[in-house]
């Protein structure tokens, strides 16, 4: 007798769905509710698949997801760099 082992694969969300989210992330520049974020987006996502790009987000250093919210904090090199010769030195 052969046990075959089903295998549950995890949906992953498209990367337009990914951009998406990450889009009204940075626009929104305050912190946003998670039912605020789905109010903002123009297509429908299910709260697991949204829940799943934002622990990417977060991961990745784009987003702080806190109890109080989701937050975009995300500054690409050329703007740190700015900042960098802006700054004060010590």
């Amino acid at each position: 007798m052969v046990i075959v082992e089903q295998l549950q694969l995890m949906h992953s969300p498209r990367l337009a769905t990914v951009l998406m989210v990450e889009d009204n992330l940075e626009k929104a520049g305050q912190v946003l509710k998670i039912a605020e974020l789905k109010r903002r987006l123009p297509k429908k996502v299910m709260h697991s698949t949204l829940i799943q790009i934002l622990d990417y987000l977060q991961q990745s250093g784009k987003i702080l997801f806190t109890t109080k919210g989701v937050l975009w904090i995300y500054r690409p090199p050329s703007e740190l760099e700015n900042m960098k010769k802006g700054g004060l030195e010590i």
